[in-house]
């Protein structure tokens, strides 16, 4: 995958993240009472992870050439780390 592809899936990523992140404060008001501290603490934490990963896709907007990878692997790792954060969330429904 080239960089401009990298770029437009990395931008797409985000999209669908706010997308997710939107749905959960949506069903907020039907979380049970006793997740719902669990489930504010989490969807705060995906927040804060989107926020990061928003970060990384401006590192990654800017790179130079030799920092490409390098911006391109911290994309790839903050994104992961908010999948794992939406796993986190969702069991709260389980």
């Amino acid at each position: 995958m080239n960089k401009q592809e990298f770029k437009a899936k990395a931008s797409q990523k985000i999209d669908e993240i706010s997308a997710k992140i939107n749905e959960l404060k949506a069903q907020k008001e039907s979380v049970k009472q006793d997740v719902k501290s669990q489930f504010n603490e989490s969807l705060h934490d995906l927040e804060l992870k989107k926020s990061e990963l928003e970060n990384k896709y401006e590192d990654l907007q800017n790179s130079s050439e030799d920092k490409w990878e390098e911006a391109k692997v911290a994309f790839s790792e903050a994104s992961d780390s908010f999948k794992e954060g939406f796993k986190n969330i969702t069991s709260v429904f389980s």
